[in-house]
Protein backbone atom coordinates (compact mmCIF):
# COMPACT_ATOMS: atom_id res chain seq x y z
CA UNK A 1 0.00 0.00 0.00
CA UNK A 2 1.44 3.50 -0.72
CA UNK A 3 1.30 5.82 1.92
CA UNK A 4 2.00 9.77 1.95
CA UNK A 5 2.26 12.24 4.05
CA UNK A 6 0.04 14.76 4.82
CA UNK A 7 0.73 18.25 3.18
CA UNK A 8 0.70 19.37 6.67
CA UNK A 9 3.64 17.54 8.11
CA UNK A 10 5.30 17.88 4.88
CA UNK A 11 5.56 21.51 4.70
CA UNK A 12 8.10 23.68 5.07
CA UNK A 13 6.28 26.91 5.61
CA UNK A 14 7.54 28.95 8.57
CA UNK A 15 11.23 27.06 8.08
CA UNK A 16 14.37 28.47 6.45
CA UNK A 17 16.03 27.20 3.61
CA UNK A 18 20.19 27.09 3.33
CA UNK A 19 21.77 27.41 0.35
CA UNK A 20 24.25 24.70 0.14
CA UNK A 21 27.67 26.10 -0.92
CA UNK A 22 27.90 24.30 -4.68
CA UNK A 23 24.24 25.50 -5.45
CA UNK A 24 24.77 25.91 -9.52
CA UNK A 25 22.87 28.99 -9.20
CA UNK A 26 23.96 32.45 -8.52
CA UNK A 27 20.90 34.13 -7.41
CA UNK A 28 20.95 31.77 -4.47
CA UNK A 29 24.93 31.23 -3.79
CA UNK A 30 24.78 31.76 0.35
CA UNK A 31 21.11 32.49 0.38
CA UNK A 32 18.95 31.99 3.54
CA UNK A 33 14.93 32.42 2.32
CA UNK A 34 11.85 32.06 4.49
CA UNK A 35 9.52 30.01 3.36
CA UNK A 36 6.26 31.98 3.22
CA UNK A 37 3.76 29.32 1.68
CA UNK A 38 4.54 25.61 0.51
CA UNK A 39 2.29 22.58 -0.53
CA UNK A 40 2.29 20.30 -2.92
CA UNK A 41 1.38 22.61 -5.81
CA UNK A 42 3.93 25.03 -5.33
CA UNK A 43 6.53 27.40 -2.20
CA UNK A 44 7.07 31.02 -2.45
CA UNK A 45 9.79 31.97 0.09
CA UNK A 46 11.94 35.35 0.73
CA UNK A 47 15.60 35.75 0.61
CA UNK A 48 16.88 37.55 3.76
CA UNK A 49 20.15 38.48 3.22
CA UNK A 50 20.83 40.53 0.25
CA UNK A 51 20.33 44.19 0.25
CA UNK A 52 19.19 46.12 -2.61
CA UNK A 53 22.09 48.26 -3.90
CA UNK A 54 21.28 51.84 -3.88
CA UNK A 55 17.64 51.16 -2.08
CA UNK A 56 17.01 52.24 1.30
CA UNK A 57 13.17 52.21 3.26
CA UNK A 58 13.61 56.00 3.46
CA UNK A 59 14.28 56.69 -0.55
CA UNK A 60 10.74 53.74 -0.97
CA UNK A 61 8.19 55.58 1.82
CA UNK A 62 9.55 59.23 0.63
CA UNK A 63 8.92 58.44 -3.20
CA UNK A 64 5.21 57.40 -1.80
CA UNK A 65 4.74 60.40 0.40
CA UNK A 66 4.35 58.29 3.41
CA UNK A 67 6.26 60.37 6.51
CA UNK A 68 9.09 58.87 8.11
CA UNK A 69 11.34 59.16 11.18
CA UNK A 70 14.41 57.91 12.71
CA UNK A 71 12.95 54.49 12.93
CA UNK A 72 12.93 53.98 9.48
CA UNK A 73 16.65 56.11 8.59
CA UNK A 74 19.12 53.87 7.31
CA UNK A 75 16.91 50.48 6.59
CA UNK A 76 17.82 48.65 3.60
CA UNK A 77 15.45 47.05 1.29
CA UNK A 78 16.45 42.96 0.54
CA UNK A 79 16.12 41.58 -2.77
CA UNK A 80 13.47 39.16 -2.05
CA UNK A 81 14.00 36.97 -4.82
CA UNK A 82 14.44 36.50 -9.05
CA UNK A 83 10.45 36.41 -9.11
CA UNK A 84 8.76 39.79 -10.14
CA UNK A 85 11.30 42.17 -8.54
CA UNK A 86 9.16 45.39 -9.03
CA UNK A 87 6.78 44.21 -6.62
CA UNK A 88 7.65 44.92 -3.32
CA UNK A 89 6.65 42.58 0.19
CA UNK A 90 6.56 43.21 3.62
CA UNK A 91 7.93 40.63 5.80
CA UNK A 92 6.69 41.53 9.00
CA UNK A 93 5.45 40.41 12.50
CA UNK A 94 1.67 39.24 12.68
CA UNK A 95 0.74 42.34 15.72
CA UNK A 96 -0.14 44.19 13.08
CA UNK A 97 -2.45 42.75 9.70
CA UNK A 98 -3.68 43.79 6.95
CA UNK A 99 -7.83 42.70 6.56
CA UNK A 100 -8.00 40.08 3.76
CA UNK A 101 -4.22 40.81 2.48
CA UNK A 102 -2.09 39.70 4.86
CA UNK A 103 -0.62 35.60 4.64
CA UNK A 104 0.18 34.48 8.16
CA UNK A 105 2.13 31.54 8.65
CA UNK A 106 4.73 30.55 11.04
CA UNK A 107 5.33 31.57 14.55
CA UNK A 108 3.82 35.15 14.41
CA UNK A 109 5.50 36.11 10.90
CA UNK A 110 3.09 37.64 7.99
CA UNK A 111 3.73 38.54 4.61
CA UNK A 112 1.24 41.67 3.17
CA UNK A 113 2.29 42.98 -0.78
CA UNK A 114 -0.22 46.32 -0.59
CA UNK A 115 0.76 50.01 0.53
CA UNK A 116 -0.52 50.02 3.92
CA UNK A 117 1.69 47.55 4.75
CA UNK A 118 4.40 49.82 4.02
CA UNK A 119 2.68 52.83 5.55
CA UNK A 120 2.42 50.83 8.74
CA UNK A 121 6.57 50.46 8.70
CA UNK A 122 6.31 54.02 9.10
CA UNK A 123 4.31 53.92 11.90
CA UNK A 124 4.33 53.48 15.74
CA UNK A 125 1.21 51.38 15.29
CA UNK A 126 2.60 49.10 12.65
CA UNK A 127 4.46 45.52 13.43
CA UNK A 128 7.03 45.43 15.66
CA UNK A 129 9.36 44.18 13.34
CA UNK A 130 9.26 44.34 9.37
CA UNK A 131 11.39 44.28 6.37
CA UNK A 132 10.61 45.32 2.62
CA UNK A 133 11.69 42.82 0.13
CA UNK A 134 11.75 42.98 -4.10
CA UNK A 135 10.32 40.17 -5.04
CA UNK A 136 10.34 36.45 -3.89
CA UNK A 137 11.44 33.13 -4.66
CA UNK A 138 9.15 30.30 -5.97
CA UNK A 139 9.25 26.85 -6.62
CA UNK A 140 6.75 24.75 -9.40
CA UNK A 141 4.77 21.83 -8.15
CA UNK A 142 7.71 19.29 -6.71
CA UNK A 143 10.62 21.71 -7.80
CA UNK A 144 11.65 22.93 -4.34
CA UNK A 145 11.82 18.79 -3.05
CA UNK A 146 13.82 17.69 -5.99
CA UNK A 147 16.36 20.44 -5.06
CA UNK A 148 15.81 19.04 -1.03
CA UNK A 149 16.79 15.73 -2.34
CA UNK A 150 19.87 16.62 -4.71
CA UNK A 151 21.13 18.45 -1.59
CA UNK A 152 20.60 22.18 -3.12
CA UNK A 153 19.26 23.31 0.59
CA UNK A 154 19.55 22.81 4.05
CA UNK A 155 16.08 23.09 5.96
CA UNK A 156 16.58 25.02 9.53
CA UNK A 157 13.58 26.50 12.06
CA UNK A 158 13.31 30.05 11.75
CA UNK A 159 14.44 32.47 13.75
CA UNK A 160 13.37 35.79 14.52
CA UNK A 161 16.51 37.03 15.79
CA UNK A 162 18.08 35.57 12.08
CA UNK A 163 15.07 36.83 10.13
CA UNK A 164 15.09 40.35 11.58
CA UNK A 165 18.91 41.29 12.19
CA UNK A 166 20.68 43.32 9.38
CA UNK A 167 23.74 41.46 9.66
CA UNK A 168 23.79 40.30 6.04
CA UNK A 169 26.76 39.30 5.49
CA UNK A 170 27.03 36.88 8.20
CA UNK A 171 23.76 35.43 7.87
CA UNK A 172 24.08 32.54 6.13
CA UNK A 173 27.03 31.35 8.37
CA UNK A 174 24.95 31.99 11.37
CA UNK A 175 22.31 29.74 10.10
CA UNK A 176 24.24 26.66 8.70
CA UNK A 177 25.80 27.02 12.86
CA UNK A 178 22.39 27.10 14.35
CA UNK A 179 22.56 23.82 12.51
CA UNK A 180 25.87 22.67 14.02
CA UNK A 181 27.25 22.98 10.34
CA UNK A 182 30.37 24.99 9.70
CA UNK A 183 30.47 26.93 6.86
CA UNK A 184 34.46 26.49 5.85
CA UNK A 185 33.48 22.87 6.18
CA UNK A 186 30.76 22.54 3.63
CA UNK A 187 32.12 20.72 0.58
CA UNK A 188 30.96 22.96 -2.82
CA UNK A 189 29.60 19.57 -4.22
CA UNK A 190 26.31 19.60 -3.82
CA UNK A 191 23.18 20.04 -6.88
CA UNK A 192 21.75 22.12 -8.25
CA UNK A 193 18.77 25.24 -8.04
Amino acid sequence: MKTSSSPAASSLTGRLLVAMPGIDDDRFRHAVILICAHDEDHALGVRLDQPAPGVSLADVLETLDTPTDDRVRGRHVLIGGPVERERGFVLHTDDWLSDDTSLSFGEGLALTGTRDALTAMADAEGPRRSILLLGYAGWGEGQLEEELNENVWLTAEADDALIFDTDYDTKWSRALAGLGVDAARLSSQSGRA
